[in-house]
């Protein structure tokens, strides 16, 4: 009896879920909790803003990169083994993270992060494609959305409270207990699947796709700090395309590419892709700018922006299941649409938004709309971009989605925050005088733009304290100005996803499977 329940629970879909909902949450955790520690991290190790941006961006490249071979690669050598190396050297970097002595080790150890969450995320997708039948798929990739947004919920509040009772270094151990049961759950549970002939590697798509996706984000990276139209930022952007078209070519002549650039001949898995980068570039826009808001214009501490960010990622908890159900009974169509919609009117929402709004009118209400539209769109376009390619294919699958992901917030962080930066630019002299502040004075104040940008308001020493309290005030209005634009551009983006989403048609990702399985 005993032995049958242990081949039980090796062979269980559910405890596979179990299994990689651990590192779901654990690279969830980490892409909330680094914007409450960098405040920390900056005046322990005496970093730099410039510093501060690649804590994060070092992670974000590394990931972007290496997604789509971390997805091959547990095609090859085995789904399971690629996760749980994942879970390992994941949890390994982030205790060096926080035994590092210096600015320089953190980053470095981000980088080897986001190398080792590369290995993570493709493969949880791929695992549940291989573990769970195809009536119950899109019911467990709507738990594996959750899961995110739990993470995602759960990250700056326990984040605020390690930080402000612990140490910031607590907040990067924290991952190594979660690896710890996620690891051995997986030792237990998972059962090994990869592809039956493994195909050999293609060296040339690898080092081009690389390339060619470390040229497009370190552009997108530095757009912010050197401007759009540089010259240096276009020579990035140049070499991503170049590196593009040498990528076609490459797979085109591979006897075993590393993409099979049939998956994007799909409709349902471009379309899907497409989806998801609208999406998160919403998505980020509200996170990231809305944080700024809460911390810096209303004065809440990290955890009190952290509880009130809560109806946004709790909706997002409640959507996933709801969208993948709505998936699974009127195909893709419906619910992706629908969330993008939602998406639109969070954001149309948010650009009535002041410097003494009140939260739970204006904040609230639009946060609970968003995390219902992101949690309509993420398991739906997830299930349907894995359900559109064959099973020995999956993980590549799951590194198309995850990048897609990453690309979205990427553009959504970059392209707003220049939104945001040259409206508070173009506005500032003018909101500080109509606040009271002279004219003289406001014009000195131009070279803090970027500050403001960042929902800071700047205070000079010689100045009396009402005029300071009417510097503060002038300042919030730009910031707030440059807000709502880069809330409209993200209503742009989001109705575009909309559009493109009622491109998937009707047709539900169990039918996909079959007709797969038919071939």
């Amino acid at each position: 009896m005993q032995l049958q329940s242990r081949r039980g629970l090796r062979g269980s879909p559910w405890w596979a879920l179990a299994s990689v909902a651990f590192g779901v949450i654990m690279v969830g955790l980490d892409a909330t909790v680094v914007a409450i520690v960098n405040p920390f991290i900056a005046r322990d190790l005496h970093a730099s803003l410039a510093d501060l941006q690649w804590v994060t961006n070092a992670y974000l490249l590394t990931t972007a990169v290496l997604l789509i071979p971390a997805g091959k690669l547990g095609d090859r050598v085995g789904r399971r083994l690629t996760f749980l190396v994942g879970m390992v050297g994941f949890a390994a970097a982030s205790a060096g993270v926080g035994l590092a002595g210096s600015i320089g080790w953190v980053i470095g150890f981000r980088a080897v992060q986001g190398a080792f969450g590369a290995l993570i995320m493709p493969s949880t997708l791929a695992i549940l494609r291989a573990s769970f039948p195809v009536e119950r798929l899109n019911t467990a990739i709507g738990v594996w959305g959750a899961s995110s947004g739990l993470a995602i919920a759960g990250g700056p509040i326990v984040a605020g409270l390690l930080v402000q009772n612990v140490s910031w270094q607590s907040v990067f151990y924290l991952n190594v207990p979660v690896a710890l049961i996620g690891v051995t759950l997986g030792l237990l549970v998972l059962r090994e699947s990869r592809e039956l002939e493994p195909d050999r590697l293609d060296l040339r798509g690898t080092l081009t796709l690389a390339g060619t996706l470390f040229a497009l984000v370190f552009g997108l990276i530095k757009a912010q700090s050197w401007g759009w139209l540089a010259g240096r930022t276009w020579i990035f952007f140049g070499l991503a395309l170049v590196g593009a078209a040498l990528f076609v070519v490459a797979e085109r002549n591979a006897s075993f590419p590393l993409i099979p650039l049939r998956i994007f001949g799909r409709r349902q898995v471009s379309l899907s892709a497409l989806a998801v980068v609208a999406a998160f570039f919403a998505f980020f826009g509200v996170v990231f700018f809305v944080a700024l808001y809460l911390q810096e214009v209303h004065g809440y501490s990290p955890v009190g922006a952290g509880v009130r960010v809560l109806p946004l990622t709790g909706a997002f908890v409640v959507g996933a299941p709801v969208g993948a159900a709505l998936s699974g009974r009127f195909g893709p169509r419906v619910p992706a649409a629908l969330g993008m919609v939602l998406l639109a009117l969070s954001l149309a929402l948010l650009t009535s938004l002041g410097v003494e709004s009140s939260y739970l009118t204006h904040l609230a209400v639009p946060f609970v709309i968003g995390g219902l539209g992101i949690g309509f769109v993420m398991p739906t376009t997830s299930d349907t971009i894995v359900s559109n390619v064959p099973e020995g294919e999956a993980g590549v699958a799951g590194g198309v989605q995850s990048t897609s992901v990453q690309i979205g917030g990427l553009l959504g962080t970059s392209v707003l925050g220049s939104v945001l930066s040259n409206r508070v630019a173009a506005t500032l002299v003018a909101k500080l005088v109509d606040r009271g502040v002279p004219e003289p004075i406001a014009e000195r104040l131009r070279v803090l733009r970027p500050l403001v940008a960042e929902g800071l308001a700047p205070r000079l020493r010689e100045l009396p304290a009402p005029m300071n309290e009417a510097v503060a005030l002038g300042a919030h209005d730009a910031f707030m100005s440059g807000l709502h634009v880069a809330m409209v551009v993200g209503i742009a983006v989001a109705l575009v996803g909309a559009v493109v989403a009622l491109g998937l048609g009707a047709v539900r990702a169990a039918q996909a499977r079959h007709a797969l399985g038919a071939l």
